[in-house]
């Protein structure tokens, strides 16, 4: 069936077992329920009880709705999705005292319209000199060998620290946003269009644009903070106004 847009996406493709990374419960601690999990191990009905590391406690007042998981390179991780009935209430508009436009960019990570920058990280910049000597070894082993497998993973694992760089990079700079300021206005940009241009596609994916402003949203909902979207209201004068590209 085609879709919305009238475009065919072909036949289906079956997925190999090897190239499954996930799979979803969507009950957890239900008397039906296959997975359960009691605070130190979970317990799925056809694997027995398997002890976790729990990376942080569930928040007392959360109900647990769905446990999803994952196999990633440096082992498997079970990921629950939570369901909190309070609601926080943003901040009121007459309450907002401190506010901030960003402009992200490839030079700095963000400005600030006050003039404040937070410089470029370039964690994978930083590690292609060590990717590229993996990808040779890996060149070298024979395809489906266990050495090309070993070769492979530390390849994975090199790339999943970079995310990893990536994302506690973002956390942090959200975080120092939403604490100092009661109202956020980011710029609209258009992602997909600016990485078409192959001279900075790698730069605007190495810095991480969209998710950085995901995450901004997110931690900025926990605290009532307003994140504004391709305007400014609070400008003084027409020219430091963020608009649409």
């Amino acid at each position: 069936m085609p879709d919305k847009k009238g475009r065919h996406g072909g036949r289906p493709r079956f997925k190999k077992s090897g190239k499954l990374r996930s799979f979803c419960f969507s009950r957890v601690n239900h008397p039906k329920a296959a997975i359960k999990f009691d605070g130190k191990q979970i317990i799925i009905s056809r694997f027995g009880a398997i002890p976790v590391i729990v990376h942080r406690p569930i928040p007392d007042g959360f109900a647990i709705k769905t446990a999803t998981i994952t196999k990633k390179t440096d082992g498997y991780y079970v990921s629950f999705s939570l369901e909190d009935k309070s609601v926080p209430s943003l901040i009121y508009t007459d309450n907002i005292k401190t506010y901030v436009a960003i402009d992200v960019g490839l030079k700095e990570f963000l400005t600030t319209n006050t003039g404040e920058t937070v410089s470029v990280p370039k964690f994978y910049r930083k590690s292609q000199s060590n990717l590229a000597r993996k990808q040779k070894k890996v060149s070298r082993k024979e395809i489906g060998s266990n050495n090309w497998r070993a070769a492979q993973n530390r390849i994975a694992r090199l790339h999943q620290h970079i995310a990893r760089q990536r994302e506690d990079f973002h956390y942090k700079t959200a975080h120092k946003l939403v604490k100092e300021y009661d109202m956020i206005a980011v710029e609209n940009l258009n992602i997909r269009g600016l990485a078409k241009n192959t001279k900075l596609s790698k730069s605007i994916y190495d810095v991480g644009w969209g998710n950085f402003i995901e995450k901004l949203n997110a931690v900025a909902v926990k605290r009532g903070v307003h994140i504004s979207r391709g305007e400014w209201p609070f400008a003084p004068t027409p020219s430091q106004y963020i608009t649409k590209l």
